[in-house]
């Protein structure tokens, strides 16, 4: 199926509940913002996440948003998303303006910190910083990259001295290719790898559209010469996904990213409706993955774990911690 422009679909009055029930703001027709579960954690328990412990994100600063809230080309059985409510690959027409979507995101960011204000277990000084994020995660919900201004949309967060982290699941290689092309690259971009083989891609993403496994490989392609920090992730669903690492090395060849992330499919949200909890890996079992995974990816080492997250962080030999000295665009702590 192709992706379809309709002109101006209102998101129907009943999605638009099923994500706010979800505790989601919604931002002008078609975006979104959402409190992380590690931001309150950070806020409250002082604990974070495995992307602070791996690439100096400070979990508390950040806004974690999407500007396609409820539009996909994939319907993957482990997404935790209230997808039964997502409008497919009819998208919206016109589309909001990147300044506006990242100022009102910051507004409705604001909004749903309010309530940590008087918080005694909060610090004053760290919701302080929590009301002035410092890093979009542009990750929440939906396709990011079927927004058509997604270079304009990361160059909007850079100017107000944002970091930014785009997750794709790698079936818009046109938007990629056409933000390198204009040099206006995410502080760090993800794809999130997900299946080995066509056959496993179909059952497990269940795409929307007819060439998305294509579109995937021609996004790795590309990646190869995107001038920014990258990043492969793989979702492991025991049971379902989680085989076959000596293909998933033969697909991460092709993108030659700085770090593969092997991290565990998490029972939460809604992807409890699809799947059970036997299959969550253990962290024991994604380390397992990872070795084996390795030792079909020469010039690559395990580099760190973080097991509350259940997810192990490999590297490219020929890149330091964070990345540095090699793209110019540095994480700010």
């Amino acid at each position: 199926m192709a992706i379809v422009v309709k002109a101006n679909p209102n998101m129907p009055e009943e999605i638009a509940l099923l994500f706010r029930k979800q505790h989601y703001e919604l931002v002008g027709r078609h975006s979104g913002v959402k409190l992380c579960h590690w931001l309150k954690e950070s806020l409250t328990k002082g604990r974070f996440c495995y992307k602070q412990k791996f690439y100096g994100i400070a979990s508390h600063r950040c806004l974690q948003m999407t500007p396609v809230l409820a539009w996909c080309t994939h319907n993957c059985i482990f997404c935790w998303r209230p997808m039964e409510g997502f409008l497919g690959t009819e998208l919206p027409e016109p589309w909001d303006d990147p300044a506006f979507i990242v100022e009102e995101s910051i507004k409705a960011q604001r909004k749903l910190l309010v309530g940590y204000k008087g918080n005694p277990k909060v610090p004053k000084e760290k919701f302080e910083e929590a009301w002035n994020p410092k890093h979009a995660a542009i990750s929440l919900s939906g396709e990011p990259m079927l927004y058509p201004y997604m270079g304009d949309l990361v160059e909007e967060f850079h100017k107000r001295g944002f970091t930014t982290f785009i997750v794709t699941n790698g079936t818009v290689p046109e938007r990629l290719e056409e933000m390198i092309r204009e040099d206006k690259l995410p502080t760090q971009f993800y794809v999130s790898l997900t299946a080995p083989d066509i056959e496993t891609y179909n059952r497990v993403n269940v795409p929307m559209i007819p060439d998305g496994w294509e579109k995937i490989k021609e996004t790795l392609r590309l990646m190869r010469d995107a001038e920014t920090r990258t990043v492969i992730r793989l979702t492991l669903v025991k049971g379902e996904n989680m085989h076959s690492p000596e293909k998933y090395a033969e697909l991460i060849k092709i993108a030659n990213p700085m770090f593969v992330e092997a991290k565990a499919y998490m029972f939460v949200g809604f992807s409890r409706n699809r799947l059970t909890i036997n299959n969550m890996p253990r962290h024991e079992e994604i380390r397992a993955f990872a070795e084996e995974l390795v030792k079909h990816l020469p010039g690559y080492h395990i580099e760190d774990e973080y097991e509350p997250s259940r997810v192990v962080l490999i590297m490219r030999d020929d890149v330091d911690g964070r990345g540095r000295g090699l793209t110019g665009r540095f994480i700010s702590d």
